[in-house]
């Protein structure tokens, strides 16, 4: 039998090599789920026939990392890529923002599954939530969406301000309170998760908790309007959909005023703004991204 041995917290330990386990990791590597069944055994085999019995995991994953690169160069950089995230002992507290129909609950699903982040969390049910806490009467613009909460605005506006983002940020910061409260229950717990939503906007989360050097922000931005409008009608087309296009369409002005203030409010905060147009790139993006700062606050404690 073939034991992979590892050291957790000073202490070693051994535990038989595990095919199914390995091929978990290359189909994060965006292996071919057949494929990478087949390359376990590959790699089991081979280290067999150099006569091992035990192997390190920081030899397994030399040896995989050869392997893929006689398979495919890139597929060995995408698995080093997610080794070097799964080597973090905390956990990971990913947050994406952006505008209604931009895109953020599709690549929140496809990063999650990418990093094995079985988290998952929207604004929207955060908001949900806080409604059976929050009477109407107390906080009307809770009970709107975060583009039509102007019309539950009690005060009025002066007319040099608009009041679409009155209203939305009105909304977000009740939200916000929510969406804080789940990110330090994540941290304190030790539990990884992609939250995403519309209510996520730079100024408005807790700056303590964006220090952390396990918590990502990023902020997904669609340039082209038309684009951006017809997210909507893929969306509404789908069989789940039960939001109407018109509702959309209606309030699309007031959307993209939404849309250009969250990026407004990115580029004030020094937040990773990413132009969601492919889905593959997106994800690969907040990897990268992900990984540098590991990287970086890594190389400055071992300054220290």
């Amino acid at each position: 039998m073939l034991l992979v041995e590892g050291e957790i917290g000073g202490k070693k330990y051994r535990e038989p090599f595990s095919k199914g386990i390995l091929s978990k990791s290359l189909i994060r590597s965006e292996v071919d789920q057949d494929r990478s069944y087949q390359l376990a055994s590959e790699i089991e085999e081979s280290i067999k026939k150099d006569g091992k019995d035990i192997i390190t995991v920081t030899e397994l994953i030399q040896v995989v990392k050869d392997r893929l690169q006689e398979e495919d160069p890139q597929l060995a950089k995408k698995y080093i890529t997610w080794k070097e995230i799964r080597k973090s002992t905390d956990p990971l507290i990913i947050l994406i923002g952006g505008a209604s129909g931009i895109g953020t609950s599709s690549i929140s699903f496809e990063l999650a599954n990418k990093l094995g982040i079985k988290n998952m969390v929207s604004t929207d049910m955060i908001r949900e939530v806080m409604r059976k806490v929050v009477s109407k009467e107390l906080c009307p613009t809770l009970f709107e969406s975060s583009y039509t909460a102007a019309g539950a605005v009690s005060t009025p506006a002066p007319p040099e301000f608009d009041k679409t983002l009155i209203g939305f940020k009105e909304h977000v910061t009740t939200v916000s309170v929510g969406l804080n409260g789940v990110i330090e229950r994540s941290l304190k717990e030790g539990i990884s998760i992609v939250i995403e939503g519309v209510h996520i906007v730079p100024g408005f989360i807790d700056e303590e908790l964006l220090e952390k050097q396990n918590v990502h922000v990023f902020v997904l931005s669609l340039s082209d309007e038309e684009v951006h409008k017809s997210r909507f009608y893929s969306r509404c087309h789908q069989l789940w959909a039960r939001r109407p296009l018109k509702r959309y369409l209606e309030h699309f002005r007031d959307i993209r005023k939404t849309h250009d203030y969250i990026i407004d409010q990115a580029d004030k905060y020094d937040v990773p703004v990413i132009e969601n147009i492919d889905v593959t790139n997106t994800v690969d993006t907040m990897v990268d991204q992900i990984i540098e700062e590991q990287k970086r606050v890594k190389g400055l404690t071992d300054v220290e």
